[in-house]
This record gives structure tokens, sequence and C-alpha cells, in this order.
């Protein structure tokens, strides 16, 4: 397609506005990249890296370095604030085809057609109308989570919490619990924890010297994640306590993922609050109607 790209609005008269990245000659054909751009077109540009970032496309991580350069270039050439940012326009184009052949019967051939494409990204400043839209819905859901965390805080919200989590497991069991799962949670003591949560702090005190001190907030049997560390021995489940999901060695998003807090099983987890992504659940409960 030769000309101004019809949902680029970059050029208008000979004018130019926006900053805007490019990859060219990826392996991909220009029709499987365009569907995942259609995902992220005129969103900000850190909701537009989260879709990035779990969208179950190949092309979803050549887009993701692209945007990236684009805010790069939009931050270091035109002086402009990231949390300001969004995707403009974003199209790809077809590059050239690469022909090869495959030998077939009777010493005829079948033609194989390797697509490549070249992706553009251009983002800009949002209006100030939107601006203050998605700044007031940041600070909501920052303060939420400030609230949250002050909520499940401290020695108390954890043996709240382990009340909690025993009752629930008394009565997935339709059995009324033993005494310490009737007891109030001001009754439970420490000894009630057993070994499991002393190792568990212990390991915890290990990592205080390294973790810096910050406002996020804490969780039963969870180790917050230090960054260029590696995860501590036995805790391999990854949590995100923005999203409140976790995930697994063997969830598709792991590698994806970065871990804000540590568990050493899901169970854990999953008595701290978190689960697990809407789509990895409708995965367990159609395994159990297929048993």
């Amino acid at each position: 397609m030769t000309g101004p790209k019809l949902n680029e609005k970059n050029r208008v008269a000979g004018t130019r506005s926006g900053t805007k990245a490019s990859a060219k000659y990826l392996r991909v054909s220009a029709y499987k990249a365009r569907e995942v751009l259609d995902l992220i077109r005129g969103l900000p540009v850190r909701i537009a890296d989260e879709t990035l970032q779990f969208t179950d496309r190949h092309v979803s991580d050549d887009i993701r370095k692209v945007l990236s350069s684009a805010v790069a270039n939009a931050v270091n050439n035109d002086e402009q604030d990231a949390g300001e940012l969004y995707v403009k326009a974003c199209f790809a184009d077809e590059g050239p085809t690469l022909k090869r052949f495959a030998a077939r019967a009777r010493g005829r051939g079948t033609r194989i057609l390797k697509r490549t494409c070249h992706i553009t990204i251009v983002v800009d400043r949002l209006e100030d109308e939107r601006l203050e839209v998605v700044q007031a819905r940041e600070a909501k859901r920052t303060a939420a989570g400030r609230r949250r965390g002050a909520a499940a805080g401290g020695a108390a919200g954890r043996r709240a919490r382990v009340e909690r989590s025993r009752q629930r497991a008394a009565a997935a069991k339709g059995g009324p619990g033993d005494a310490t799962t009737n007891a109030p949670a001001d009754a439970v003591t420490d000894a009630d924890h057993g070994s499991a949560e002393s190792s568990a702090e212990t390991t915890a005190q290990s990592f205080a010297g390294i973790a810096a001190a910050g406002d996020k907030p804490t969780f039963a049997g969870a180790i917050e994640a230090v960054e260029d560390q590696d995860p501590p021995e036995g805790y391999t489940v990854k949590g995100n306590a923005q999203s409140m999901l976790y995930h697994t060695t063997d969830s598709p998003y792991y590698s994806r993922t970065k871990a804000e807090y540590w568990f050493q099983s899901a169970e854990d987890a999953e008595a701290a609050g978190f689960s697990l992504p809407p789509s990895l659940q409708h995965d367990d409960a159609a395994d159990e109607e297929n048993k």
C-alpha cells in the first residue's frame, strides 16, 4: 500500500506528530501480526505492554520490543513522559516473500511461501481529558492495593488468614474441624503454626537484608521477590499482588510473569488470597469433568 496509512494519523499536510519505531523483515506474515496489533491500538502504553505480555502469540514478543523502542524514543528524543503515552497507531506491512519448494511425486514440486513483514508503532501523548481519567484510575487501583496490604499485614493479620484458611478447609471436608479450627483467631499462638512456618520465617529473615524496605503488602507464607536475585530454595510459585494471581512452573505464563512474591506451593498461594488465571481455572474444571 502506497501513501500514508489510514490508521496512522501521523502525517497531515506535511506535519508530524508522535514518535514511532519499526522492525523490518520479521519472519511472520503481516496477517498474523495485524491480529495482535488490533489488540493494543489506542491503549495506554502500560496497558498495551501488559496485553502483549499475556497474549498467546509468538509475534507478541517482537511487537512488545517495538513498543518498548517507541517509548524509549519518545522519552529520550522528544522528552515525553512514559506514563502519559498511548499507542496512536500500529500497523504491519508485507515484506519480501521467500520462495521455497518441497519435492513431490512424479518429479513435481510444491511451492512454499515464507512471508515477512514490517511492523511500525507510533506513540503520542494522551489528551488532557483522557490523561486525567487514566491517572485517576491508576491512583484508585494503587490506593486499593495499599488498603489491602494494610489489612493483610502484621502477625495478627497472618494469624487471621491462617484461621480462615483452616475453616475453609474444614468446611470443604464437611467436618466440624478440630479445636484449633474452632478457636478464635486471637487465641492461635505461634506454636500452633508448627515448624513449617518457623522455617519460612527463617528463610524470610535471611532475605531481609537483601530486600529493600517498601510499602508492599505482606502475605502469609510468602517472600517478597528481589530484583536480579534467584528465588529462595523451595519457593517456585510466582505471585502478583496487583492481579492477585499466582503461576506454577507448568503454567504457560510462568516465564513471562515477573514475580513479586514467592510461595512454596499453590496451596500457600491460595491461602494468602491468590488464585489461578481464569483460563487455567477453566482447564482444571474441564479436566475434572473428563474424569
